[in-house]
C-alpha cells in the first residue's frame, strides 16, 4: 500500500470516527436539555400546586377558625339557653311549690274554720272514713249504737238526759292535715245539740269557690312561665341567627385584611412539607432549599439553607408568587433550588452515556487496531520485501558461485586438472549444503506458523549440547577472531526437549553475537539451576539494541539496522524461530540491552 493511499484511508477513518463522537456528544446534549427541561416543568408544576394549596389551605384555615369561633359561640349560647331554661323551670317549680303551699294553707285554715264552726254546732263531732259514712245511712249495717235516757218534770220540761252511745271506729280514727292525704269530703259523725240524736255531716275538702280560685291561680301561672319560655326561645333564635351570620362570608372578610404577616399565613414547617409531598409525586427525589421572600419589604421571611447571597441567585433555582390572588396583601415570592440537579439528571441519563461511551469505545478500538494492523501489515510487507531482497541475495551467491564452477568444469584444460576438478567439486558441494541450509530454515519457520513442526521429547543435557555447538562452530568465531568464555555452573542440567532443535536456538543466538559486533565479538554463555527451572544466559559486547528494537527483535523479517556494517547477512527469522522453539517447550526468552555497550538473552526453561 502506498504511503499516499495509507494517509487517505487515516484521515478518511479519522473524520468518520469523530463525525461518530460529534454525533454522540450532540445526542447527549440534547438529551440533557429534554431531561432539563422537563424537570424545569415538573418543578414549575409543583410550585404552581404547592401555590395552590396554600391559599386553599390559608383558605380552609380561615373558615376553619371562624367556624370554630361560631361553634364556641353557638355552644356558648346553648349553655347559657340551657342554663337560662333551668333557672326558667327552677323558678316556675319554686313559685309552684310556694303557690301551692299558700293553696295548702288557705284550704286548711278553711277546713279549720270550716271543724271549729261544725264543732261549735254539734255535739262530739268525730271525723269517719267514707265507708263508715256511708254504713250510719243503713240501719243494719250502722256501726252505732244509741241509748237515751231522758228526764222530765212536771211541765215535760227536759231536765235530765242520759245519752250512751257505741260507735264502732272505722280505719280513720283522726283527721290528718295533709293535703295529699285528705279525700274529697271530711266525714264527720255527730250529735244534735236539740235531742242528741247522730247526725252526718259531710265537709268538701274544697269548695267550689276555691276550687276556681285555686284554677285560676294555677292557669295564670303557667300561662307566665309559657309565655317567658316563649319569650327565651325568641331570644335564642334570634342569637342563633346573629343577623345573617355567614362563616365563609367572615371567613373572607378576615382573609382581606391588609396587615397580616406571611409569617401568620403560612409556617415553614407546612410549606416544607407540602413541597416533599408534590416534589415524591413527581418522583423528584433530590435534595433541595428553599426560601419565602416579602415582595413589599424585599426581605426574606424563613428560609431553609445556609445562605442567600443577595440579589445573585444560585444556579438551579426556580421561583413562584406563593399568594397570587392577594391584590392588597403581601403576596410573597417563594424560591426553590436544587444542589445536585446536574448530577442527577447525568445520573438519569447514565444508561444513554454508557451506550454512548462504549460504542465510542468499540469505534475507537476499531479504528485503532484497523490502523495498527495496517501498520503492521506494511511493516510486515516491507520485512518480507527486504527478505525476498536479502533470500535473493544469499540464493544468488551459492548460485552464481555453483554456475561459475560449473562453468569451469566445462573447460578442457581443466577437465584434465583432476585435482582443480576436486576442489571445484568441493565448491559446488558445499555451496549446495549452504543452499539447502538455508532453504531448510525457511521451511522450518513456515511449518512453525503453520504448527505443523513437530517435536521430540528427550532427555537433554543442555551442558553437553552447548559445548557441542560451541565446538561446531569454534572455526567460524576464529574468522572473526570472536572470543567465547563458556561458564557451564548449571548442576542439574537436563531438560526434556528437542535436542536438534534446541542446538539450533544456541547456534542462532552464538551467531547473532558473533554477526553484531564491529570489534573482535566477546561472548560469555553461562548456566545456571535455580528452583524448578535452568537459566541460560548468552552475553555479548556487541552494537546492541534500542528499547524500540528490543521490542521488536523477535517479530519475523525483523532485522536490527547495523549502520554502516554491510556484511551482516541472514532473513530476519532467527530470533523468532528462537522464541517459538522455547515457547512450545514450555520456556521464555527475555533480552536485556544497550546500545552500543551490548545485550544478553536469558533462556528460561523448565528442568525435567
Amino acid at each position: 500500500m502506498k504511503k499516499k493511499s495509507l494517509w487517505l484511508i487515516t484521515a478518511l477513518m479519522t473524520i468518520a470516527l469523530l463525525g461518530v463522537v460529534v454525533m454522540q456528544l450532540y445526542y447527549i446534549r440534547e438529551a440533557y436539555r429534554l431531561k432539563s427541561q422537563l424537570f424545569e416543568q415538573e418543578v414549575n408544576q409543583v410550585l404552581s400546586s404547592v401555590a395552590n394549596k396554600v391559599q386553599r389551605l390559608n383558605a380552609v384555615n380561615h373558615i376553619n377558625k371562624k367556624d370554630m369561633e361560631w361553634r364556641i359561640k353557638m355552644e356558648n349560647q346553648r349553655r347559657d339557653r340551657t342554663r337560662r331554661l333551668i333557672d326558667l323551670d327552677q323558678k316556675y317549680k319554686e313559685e309552684e311549690r310556694k303557690r301551692k303551699y299558700d293553696q295548702r294553707k288557705q284550704m286548711i285554715d278553711e277546713l279549720n274554720y270550716q271543724d271549729e264552726m261544725i264543732r261549735k254546732m254539734y255535739l262530739s263531732p268525730t271525723i269517719i272514713s267514707e265507708a263508715d259514712f256511708f254504713a250510719l245511712a243503713n240501719q243494719a249495717t250502722t256501726p252505732l249504737n244509741v241509748d237515751v235516757n231522758v228526764g222530765f218534770d212536771a211541765n215535760l220540761n227536759m231536765i235530765g238526759s242520759n245519752v250512751q252511745k257505741t260507735f264502732k271506729i272505722g280505719s280513720v280514727k283522726t283527721f290528718d292535715i295533709e293535703p295529699k292525704k285528705l279525700p274529697d269530703s271530711i266525714r264527720y259523725l255527730v250529735y244534735s245539740r236539740y235531742d242528741s240524736r247522730p247526725l252526718r255531716v259531710s265537709l268538701p275538702s274544697l269548695n267550689g269557690d276555691m276550687q276556681i280560685k285555686f284554677k285560676v291561680e294555677d292557669e295564670i301561672a303557667n300561662r307566665r312561665r309559657d309565655h317567658t319560655l316563649k319569650e327565651l326561645k325568641a331570644d335564642t333564635v334570634r342569637l342563633l341567627d346573629d343577623g345573617g351570620f355567614n362563616v365563609l362570608e367572615a371567613a373572607a372578610k378576615e382573609m382581606s385584611q391588609i396587615d397580616i404577616p406571611l409569617t401568620e399565613r403560612i409556617t415553614k414547617a407546612t410549606l416544607d412539607t407540602l413541597l416533599r409531598a408534590e416534589l415524591v409525586n413527581k418522583n423528584i427525589n433530590l435534595d433541595y432549599n428553599f426560601w419565602l421572600k416579602s415582595v413589599t419589604k424585599d426581605s426574606v421571611v424563613f428560609r431553609k439553607i445556609s445562605t442567600v447571597s443577595g440579589e445573585i441567585l444560585p444556579a438551579n433555582t426556580y421561583k413562584t408568587t406563593l399568594f397570587s390572588n392577594d391584590v392588597l396583601r403581601d403576596p410573597g415570592m417563594l424560591y426553590i433550588n436544587f444542589p445536585n440537579k446536574n448530577a442527577a439528571i447525568f445520573g438519569n441519563l447514565s444508561v444513554t452515556m454508557a451506550s454512548s461511551a462504549g460504542l465510542l469505545l468499540v469505534l475507537i478500538s476499531i479504528f485503532s487496531y484497523t490502523l495498527y494492523a495496517i501498520l503492521r501489515q506494511k511493516k510486515i510487507a516491507e520485512m518480507k520485501t527486504d527478505f525476498i531482497n536479502n533470500m535473493t541475495h544469499e540464493f544468488k551467491t551459492p548460485v552464481s558461485t555453483i554456475m561459475i564452477a560449473s562453468e569451469a568444469l566445462r573447460d578442457p584444460e581443466i577437465q584434465e586438472d583432476k585435482q582443480r576438478i576436486g576442489r571445484l567439486a568441493g565448491i559446488i558441494y558445499d555451496e549446495n549444503v549452504r543452499l539447502g541450509n538455508h532453504i531448510e530454515r525457511v521451511l522450518s519457520i513456515a511449518r512453525l506458523d503453520k504448527k505443523e513442526l513437530k517435536l521430540e521429547a528427550e532427555d537433554v543435557d543442555m551442558n553437553e549440547l552447548i559445548a557441542a555447538v560451541a565446538d561446531s562452530m569454534s572455526l567460524q568465531l576464529q574468522k572473526k577472531e570472536a572470543t567465547l568464555v563458556l561458564n557451564l555452573d548449571a548442576s542439574c542440567s537436563v531438560i526434556t526437549g528437542d535436542e536438534l532443535h534446541l542446538s539450533n536456538v544456541i547456534y542462532n543466538l552464538i551467531d547473532n553475537a558473533n554477526k553484531y559486533s564491529i570489534e573482535p565479538p566477546q561472548i560469555i554463555l553461562s548456566t545456571r539451576s535455580s528452583g524448578r527451572n535452568l537459566f541460560i544466559d548468552i552475553e555479548d559486547k556487541g552494537i546492541g539494541m534500542t528499547k524500540e528494537q528490543c521490542k521488536r527483535a523477535f517479530d519475523q523479517f525483523y532485522r536490527v539496522p547495523t549502520g554502516n556494517l554491510h556484511d551482516v547477512k541472514g532473513f530476519g527469522l532467527g530470533l523468532n524461530y528462537v522464541l517459538d522453539i522455547v515457547t512450545q517447550m514450555n520456556g521464555t526468552i527475555k533480552v536485556k540491552s544497550e546500545k552500543d555497550k551490548g545485550t544478553v538473552f536469558e533462556i528460561i526453561i523448565p528442568l525435567k
